[in-house]
């Protein structure tokens, strides 16, 4: 059999372009959707939950770590999980990782807008989220240098900004304001107050959602062995600094009820101890999107790449891994995700559900995509170890199997949770994926026509459909 030849992306990344993906692709979480998790658990509810989501991002990271080095694909999770579980186990990561990467955008966007809104009120927020969109994609598709090095730059910014955040509002800060009826339920910590620490669950991911993105831009990065367990390293202990103190400062300058149901909680936090015609307050609105901006243009790249690589597998359909001749930009693949998140810009009747605000939804949508991913991606790591225990493993986990095994359980515990407090959710999240299923279970014809892929199968390069037909006899 002739092997068609396999599209490849062009290796241009640095070390610090990654970190700045991976801080990125997150750092949005800081600036809002968080707070909603107050509005479940109260300030020191959503204290515990933060604490044990970083503790579970934490030991994922330095796991997800051995995975990324050793399989450096642009298809991320998708990739793993083929080559541990077979095709089976790339179609539940790779639509899991899409559904995480494509609702994730939306939501961000409509935070684009609400801070928009400050500044100019008679702007639409939806019309200013369609407009975020179509201006980001633009970029992505110019090229992966270009778009990596704004990441870089607007990320700095972020980070720039939440620490003069911390500086400004520290002299309104009182600790009496973050406790006051911190926990959910009755007053003082109560049954009601446990429920609302496993409710509050997607909101605390909402900090570092998104971090295993970098991974899906390891096939563009120069000597990814080194380079990428610096990034995520440096990435993850940037963001759980930068979590814990933007919430716990926003927690303490006032009533911090008022701040748990919006999407800018940081201007209108900054705004009880600076006023509203401040400076400083302008200068947050302005400096802050460039946080939502980071992580809305880094998960474009991502979601991009994640439909590329399940396209070039022949899990999508082919022309979604074209590759723009002069940009080497997976150009159609960026027009698709951008399609589908501007539609959910505009189903408020259909996902707005629950009794929760459609963002709150969105996030929660994207949440499941990424827990499920977890999993699998913990469950290959635990499945390579033992079927190829020769693979090249340029960075190793650190006490395996203990940092794995607490990521996969508080990932399973995580799910569970989430479906028991958002059923309605978790049922649009099944269909997706049921969706995906068929189209898979019909489409054989496309993963026989999808070329060689060394990294996805054990032992040498052969066709999807050979490893495929290999699966399904073992």
């Amino acid at each position: 059999m002739t092997l068609s030849i396999k599209p490849t992306l062009k290796k241009s990344l640095s070390g610090l372009h990654l970190w700045g993906i991976a801080v990125g692709l997150v750092i949005s979480g800081e600036y809002f959707g968080w707070s909603y998790g107050w509005d479940q658990a109260g300030t020191l509810g959503f204290l515990v939950t933060t604490i044990l989501i970083a503790v579970m991002y934490t030991t994922f990271i330095f796991s997800f770590t051995e995975l990324t080095t050793a399989i450096p694909h642009a298809g991320g999770p998708f990739a793993y999980s083929y080559r541990a579980f077979g095709p089976l186990g790339g179609f539940l990561a790779g639509f899991a990782t899409l559904i995480e990467f494509v609702f994730a955008p939306p939501a961000i966007s409509l935070a684009i807008g609400a801070y928009l809104n400050v500044q100019f009120p008679g702007l639409d927020p939806k019309l200013a989220a369609v407009g975020a969109y179509v201006v980001f994609m633009a970029l992505n598709i110019a090229g992966v240098t270009i778009a990596a090095t704004f990441e870089l730059l607007v990320t700095v910014l972020a980070i720039a900004e939440l620490l003069v955040f911390m500086g400004v509002v520290s002299p309104g800060f009182s600790f009496t304001n973050f406790v006051a009826n911190g926990w959910s339920g009755e007053s003082g910590f109560s049954f009601g107050s446990l429920s609302g620490i496993f409710a509050a669950i997607p909101f605390a991911i909402w900090f570092f959602l998104a971090i295993e993105g970098a991974a899906m831009a390891a096939e563009e990065t120069k000597d990814p062995r080194t380079t990428v367990p610096k990034a995520y390293i440096a990435g993850i202990l940037t963001l759980v600094f930068l979590a814990f103190g933007t919430m716990i400062f926003a927690g303490g300058v006032g009533d911090w009820k008022a701040l748990s149901n919006i999407n800018d909680p940081l201007p209108q936090a900054m705004k009880v101890v600076v006023g509203e015609s401040s400076g400083w307050l302008h200068m947050l609105v302005w400096i802050g999107l460039f946080g939502l901006i980071a992580s809305f243009h880094g998960i474009i790249m991502g979601y991009s790449r994640q439909i590329f690589a399940l396209a070039r597998a022949g899990f999508l359909p082919a022309v979604f891994s074209t590759v723009h001749p002069s940009r080497k930009t997976p150009h159609w693949a960026i027009l698709a995700g951008g399609v589908i998140g501007i539609a959910a810009i505009f189903s408020d009747s259909f996902i707005s559900i629950g009794g929760l605000p459609l963002t709150a939804n969105i996030v929660t949508m994207s949440v499941f995509g990424a827990i499920v991913m977890y999993i699998m991606s913990m469950a290959a790591l635990f499945r390579l170890r033992q079927s190829e225990p020769a693979l090249d493993r340029p960075f190793r986990a650190p006490f395996y199997p203990v940092f794995p095994a607490i990521a996969l359980a508080m990932a399973v515990v995580a799910l569970i949770t989430m479906i028991y407090f958002n059923p309605m959710v978790f049922g649009l999240f099944v269909g997706l994926m049921a969706a995906g299923w068929l189209f898979y279970r019909f489409t054989a014809h496309l993963r026989a026509a999808a070329p060689g892929d060394g990294l996805l199968s054990v032992g040498g390069i052969e066709t999807i459909a050979q490893t495929e037909a290999r699966s399904l006899v073992d």
